[in-house]
């Protein structure tokens, strides 16, 4: 049923340019939505970096899982147009749930900036990633496949030319969407309290996708609709299971062995299927190690976006979100792809080497496996700068001097200097004997008591008589980039201060206030209504300590202590680790999808296409049980796991490839077309005569 003629556009069906555009939609709306999920659920939904690792790689998980069922469901029963629009309205939904859950005011009862019903906005995300999986992975085998069906059988030239084009519409989504809507992220929005505007960032993509079906629906009428033709898959998967089925019936030795163990299925199947069946599972057979290349591949959104918070986004004019650096992966495959297609494989061949298909693939988990080794030391060089915290019985103490004169601390077992605005390193307290005696002038003071193990403490010294201790309230380096800021009060009254919104009430004399967290960037400071004043443009994930000096109208004046140096490894260092990854995948996605194309049988390529979707599924899930089994201390060591396991994967993967033999489906096919034909003028079985032998591939 259907048009049986396309309409023509420079020799092109009008139709495939609706598909296109819709590609283009729904990949914007995916990546734009998975580019910033794993820092909503660390920032919004306040998740650890292991919940939101395990969860992120989770729902890719599902979105790889879902492909499966979504053939099932165009190949057998509602055809691939009515599938792409029933589950592309499900996947509306569900980019619309998740944008809805991002919605701070939605329980946010006593505007105080924080969601009252937690439990809420986590059943709503789940509910709309579910949604998305579902919507995502089902369409994902059609879409294309549908694609291909607009064209006639003499427009093989065209058809190639529209799956480039098609891909680089996967390609252009990405890439922008994983710019904008980071962008969109950072932006402050709400209603009652000003937040990071994920609302926007996932209502950008619900939009986009809301546009993809829109499209896909105007195109309707020019489309060329093929009924479904029942499902191949089902059918390898009845076929197999007969012959296992039947081997173990006949497992006793009085029956003969058999060439292969599918050909226990000859008393039920022909000897066709059988043949394409043995083809598809010798190629299956290799993908077996390749969910470990994917495994590490999928880390791009998850590991490596959390290290990149622990990073300086700073690239002089322009400065760059810890999501946004998924967007190198992007640029870098749009730039590889023809650079590799075009120079770097034609010179291999000029070097007389036979890169074949699965040499390449070979090459492309070696370059994955060193991507995350170059991980690891650029997680080496972050840590050397991450500050040393004091262990549970540990003590440590810094002196803030904000008088007028030097002044001089006595420590057990040492003895320091501290200038006028400045301060001293944290130095470590004995604990059995935990004081320290402050020199100011001729004056001296004691401070002891009140110091509490396994945290960081602050003396805050005006001059002899005014000597404030504060128990700092930070364990850690401040998480997510942002940055811990915490007031002083010097002047002689209660004051409160507002700074980008945030409220720090009550701040007596000679007290500090507890510190609030902010991201980078130069905030507004606004105290009590006497004055208002601007912060120094904050960086990533450092902590201040401004003391307040004078406030008269615009005449802001404070003092700025650092507590914790800013991050000062730059993101650029993941550059290269993003490059020996893309160049991993074009070398190992591109090739395989290539490879698995030219080995199955012209009924099969869904099945092997499932397959592949599987491995990446797989893969997903193996960072789910590493993750969770390991619990490294230190993030350096896991990515090493990680490239140990992909390279020992990749040692098997080679010794595999070297025994696999090369088939030509089509040959084959041919050759079983031309006994069909031989049959039906002898009317004899051509197997007895033919000399061909189903395993001779």
């Amino acid at each position: 049923m259907g048009i049986t003629k396309s309409r023509s556009c420079f020799g092109y069906p009008v139709s495939i340019f609706f598909i296109i555009i819709n590609e283009f939609c729904e990949r914007f709306s995916y990546y734009g939505m998975r580019a910033i999920l794993v820092l909503y659920f660390q920032r919004f939904l306040r998740w650890e970096d292991n919940v939101a690792t395990a969860i992120y790689h989770t729902f890719i998980a599902l979105c790889y899982l879902t492909p499966i069922l979504g053939a099932l469901i165009a190949d057998s029963w509602l055809g691939k147009f009515k599938t792409i629009i029933s589950l592309s309205i499900v996947y509306t939904l569900g980019q619309a749930v998740t944008a809805i859950s991002s919605i701070n005011d939605l329980s946010d009862s006593d505007h105080d900036g924080n969601p009252d019903n937690h439990t809420l906005h986590v059943i709503l995300s789940m509910m709309g990633l579910v949604l998305i999986a579902f919507g995502t992975g089902g369409i994902k085998p059609c879409v294309s496949a549908f694609g291909g069906d607009q064209f006639e059988e003499h427009q093989e030239k065209q058809r190639n030319r529209f799956f480039s084009i098609f891909y680089l519409a996967i390609n252009a989504g990405s890439l922008i969407s994983t710019i904008v809507t980071p962008i969109l992220r950072v932006q402050e929005c709400g209603i009652h309290s000003k937040q990071a505007c994920y609302p926007l960032a996932f209502g950008v993509p619900a939009a986009l996708m809301a546009v993809s079906l829109i499209v896909f629906v105007i195109g309707s009428s020019l489309y060329k609709k093929v009924k479904p033709q029942g499902n191949i898959m089902a059918e390898v998967a009845n076929c197999i299971g007969f012959a296992i089925k039947n081997r173990f019936k006949h497992r006793s030795k009085e029956f003969p062995k058999r060439e292969h163990w599918l050909d226990w299925a000859k008393e039920k199947y022909d000897e066709r299927l059988i043949t394409q069946i043995k083809m598809v599972v010798k190629v299956m057979f290799l993908y077996i190690p390749l969910p470990m290349f994917w495994a590490l591949f999928d880390q791009q959104g998850s590991r490596w976006t959390l290290q990149a918070t622990t990073m300086n986004g700073n690239f002089g004019a322009i400065e760059i979100q810890p999501d946004q650096m998924q967007t190198v992966n992007a640029i870098l495959i749009v730039i590889m792809v023809p650079i590799v297609d075009a120079v770097v494989y034609p010179l291999i061949a000029k070097c007389g080497f036979n890169f074949t298909s699965l040499k390449k693939m070979t090459v492309g988990m070696f370059l994955a496996s060193m991507a995350f080794v170059v991980a690891a030391i650029v997680q080496l060089q972050i840590d050397k700068t991450l500050p040393v915290f004091p262990t549970r019985n540990e003590i440590q103490v810094q002196i803030l001097n904000v008088g007028n004169e030097s002044l001089r601390a006595n420590f057990p077992g040492q003895d320091i200097s501290v200038g006028v605005n400045q301060s001293s390193d944290f130095l470590p307290l004995d604990v059995n004997n935990p004081y320290v005696n402050i020199t100011y002038g001729q004056q001296k003071s004691t401070v002891l008591n009140n110091f509490v193990k396994g945290f960081r403490h602050s003396i805050i010294i005006w001059n002899s008589t005014h000597i404030t201790l504060v128990n700092d309230s930070l364990t850690t380096k401040p998480e997510k980039g942002e940055n811990g800021i915490r007031f002083v009060n010097s002047l002689d009254q209660t004051i409160n201060i507002t700074m980008d919104g945030k409220v720090y009430s009550n701040i007596s004399s000679y007290e500090a206030s507890d510190y609030q967290f902010f991201p980078s960037g130069s905030k507004t400071i606004l105290v009590s209504g006497l004055c208002e004043g601007h912060s120094e443009k904050l960086g990533f994930g450092s902590a201040y300590t401004y003391v307040i000096t004078k406030c008269n109208g615009s005449d802001l004046e404070y003092n700025v202590f650092t507590d914790i140096p800013a991050n000062s490894v730059n993101m650029a260092l993941q550059i290269p680790q993003y490059f020996l990854l893309t160049c991993g995948e074009v070398v190992f996605s591109v090739t395989g999808l290539e490879f698995s194309y030219s080995q199955a049988p012209s009924n099969m390529k869904s099945v092997l296409q499932a397959g592949w979707l599987f491995t990446v599924a797989v893969g997903n899930i193996i960072v789910l049980i590493v993750a969770g089994a390991g619990q490294f201390s230190a993030q350096w060591a896991e990515y090493i796991l990680f490239a140990a396991l992909l390279l020992v994967v990749c040692i098997i993967f080679a010794i595999m490839a070297y025994y696999y033999t090369y088939v030509n489906p089509a040959e084959i096919e041919a050759q079983f077309d031309d006994d069909d034909n031989k049959k039906k003028k002898f009317g004899s079985d051509p197997y007895e005569n033919s000399g061909f032998s189903q395993t001779q591939m």
